[in-house]
């Protein structure tokens, strides 16, 4: 047995749950924590970051793409407040971030130091779990309940203040271990009550026309292999959220693409529509996906309903049968007790296989027209249908909200199932795209990564580009610039008469800005150059961001339901 510092034991605890990379920035209080990762031997490499928020939003969508948790840190006061949109939107997402924010020491509590703020008060509501810590003893306790709670259950994410006395203050190093389970996510697995299962298979297959609308839960637990068991032998349609893209693959037979408000289109629509049962799967079946409640339409359509989180279940549908349980074990119940009543045989899936080839026939020809329009400014389906044809096929997409997001979801196809597109879907704030694209490629250095952002996103987030540059990342950027915060404008233009306040802003030469920070950069007013630009800046073997001057949002025929018509 010895002794060792409580900063040190932070970062030993880290080592033992099997951390790889940190994203964060330094602070006075952070100090000790520093010179304890600089001089221990713990294999993991820490990320600095030019914002706390930019740290959370890697750490996401690092935890997105690795299945492990995710692990930003950032200084008390302001680095605790900045870090706070990264870990609201990983928490609301089923996300295991870890964020260890430093803090005034335990001795100054109530002196009025300087970035005193009640750190505990401030992230509980945000995050799944949560301690400041008070004794260094509890230090090692404290962070295998973080681990525990993050990686178990929903996942979610958790928070730890670490205050600057207490790094420095002795603790027993035998206090150092770690369940090696909670290292990824999901840790332990509960599978569903035999009994629902039973009743859950039988108003499924008394369904005429069932189809699955899957969410960011079946990625997650990786329940891709059940769920096309099942949807095979039922010969059901099966749709997804803009998070649960990845549940399968957009060239599989039985897929319908996205629907709901952000990226639905009025042929994903209709297959919902003519669904006399929908099972929904890892969704919360909320407000986008369903179109306020309306698709499908609980007057005419029996629901069944899978999620691990009690809560969901019987939310906002009434359920004919309802299913809690990790959605790979779930889904795999489900198949064996469908099985057992079709004897062996699947459904004649001829039909609906036709049926949905030909709407997705019918919806990418009409995102094909427009793509080949020599409009100017230059339309989004143009950048679009560049970037399908020369994205490798084992790529990472991170989208923007505004005009990226319903634009991927709806049009751009996956080939392959799996975590390959990740957008901010629960709080939907701007400046995600770049920061959480550098997480994924550090996640999965292996695999492209191109981060799609609009130019309000852009000014969010510019500082992160000397973080690209400084660590040689091979990121491809994609700036659509319409000199307007165009979500809002768009919105103005539906709902207010288009009386526009206050949201247009002076264009910004955006490739110029990356050029003085060593990206290599095009910029694109010409339809006929988006494709050579593109394909330029995916083979360029270093950063590249690519400034398209884009139609305006309002203007468009972006995949948003309440725009369309």
């Amino acid at each position: 047995m010895g002794v060792i510092k409580g900063a040190e034991a932070a970062v030993l605890m880290l080592k033992e749950h099997g951390v790889r990379h940190i994203f964060g920035l330094c602070g006075d209080t952070s100090l000790p924590f520093y010179d304890a990762m600089s001089r221990l031997n713990h294999g993991f490499e820490h990320v600095l970051t030019r914002d706390e928020r930019s740290a959370a939003y890697m750490a996401d969508a690092y935890a997105r793409v690795t299945g492990r948790v995710g692990v930003c840190e950032g200084p008390s006061g302001g680095g605790a407040t900045y870090i706070l949109p990264g870990i609201v939107e990983a928490n609301e997402s089923s996300i295991p971030v870890l964020a260890i924010t430093t803090d005034v020491p335990v001795a100054s509590r109530g002196k009025y130091p300087l970035t005193e703020l009640d750190q505990t008060s401030l992230f509980r509501p945000l995050t799944k779990w949560n301690n400041v810590i008070d004794l260094p003893g509890q230090i090692p306790g404290v962070f295998r309940s973080a681990f525990r709670a993050m990686t178990t259950g929903r996942p979610g994410a958790a928070h730890i203040g670490l205050p600057y006395d207490i790094q420095k203050q002795d603790l027993d190093d035998g206090l150092i271990w770690a369940q090696k389970e909670h290292q990824r996510y999901p840790a332990f697995r509960c599978g569903p009550d035999p009994d629902l299962v039973e009743e859950a298979a039988d108003v499924i297959i008394a369904a005429k026309a069932p189809v699955f609308i899957c969410g960011g839960g079946v990625v997650i637990s990786e329940a891709m292999g059940e769920l096309a068991v099942l949807a095979e032998a039922l010969a059901a349609p099966v749709a997804t959220t803009v998070s649960g893209v990845g549940a399968i693959s957009h060239d599989h037979p039985l897929s319908v693409g996205v629907v709901g408000t952000n990226g639905g289109t009025p042929e994903t629509r209709e297959v919902i529509a003519a669904a006399d049962t929908v099972i929904f799967v890892g969704c919360r079946a909320g407000s986008t996906t369903t179109e306020h409640w309306e698709m499908p339409d609980p007057r005419r359509t029996k629901i069944v309903h899978i999620d691990l989180d009690p809560m969901v279940v019987g939310a906002n549908y009434l359920c004919a049968a309802g299913l809690v349980g990790d959605a790979r074990l779930v889904l795999a119940a489900l198949a064996r007790a469908i099985e057992t009543r079709l004897a062996g045989a699947s459904r004649d899936r001829s039909g609906i296989v036709t049926r949905l080839s030909e709407l997705r026939e019918r919806k990418r020809a009409a995102f094909l027209e427009l793509s080949r329009s020599e409009d100017r400014p230059i339309r989004p389906e143009r950048v679009l249908a560049a970037l399908q044809r020369a994205l490798p096929r084992a790529s990472v997409v991170v989208a923007d909200p505004g005009t990226p997001c319903p634009y991927v979801s709806g049009h751009f196809e996956f080939g392959a199932q799996g975590r390959h597109f990740i957008t901010n879907r629960a709080q939907g704030a701007l400046g995600y795209a770049l920061s959480a694209a550098i997480g994924a490629s550090y996640g999965r250095p292996d695999a492209k990564c191109v981060a799609l952002m609009g130019d309000g996103s852009f000014g969010f987030t510019v500082g992160e580009l000397e973080t690209v540059v400084r660590n040689k990342i091979p990121l491809t950027m994609i700036v659509f610039s319409n000199a307007a915060f165009g979500w809002i404008k768009a919105s103005q233009k539906d709902g207010y008469g288009g009386r526009y306040f206050s949201v247009d802003f002076t264009r910004t030469d955006h490739a110029r800005v990356a050029e003085a920070y060593g990206v290599k950069a095009w910029r694109v007013e010409d339809p006929a150059q988006i494709d050579a630009a593109i394909a330029a800046a995916l083979a360029h073997d270093g950063p590249a961001l690519v400034d398209v001057i884009s139609q305006p949002l309002e203007d468009s025929r972006v995949p948003v339901s309440k725009w369309m018509g």
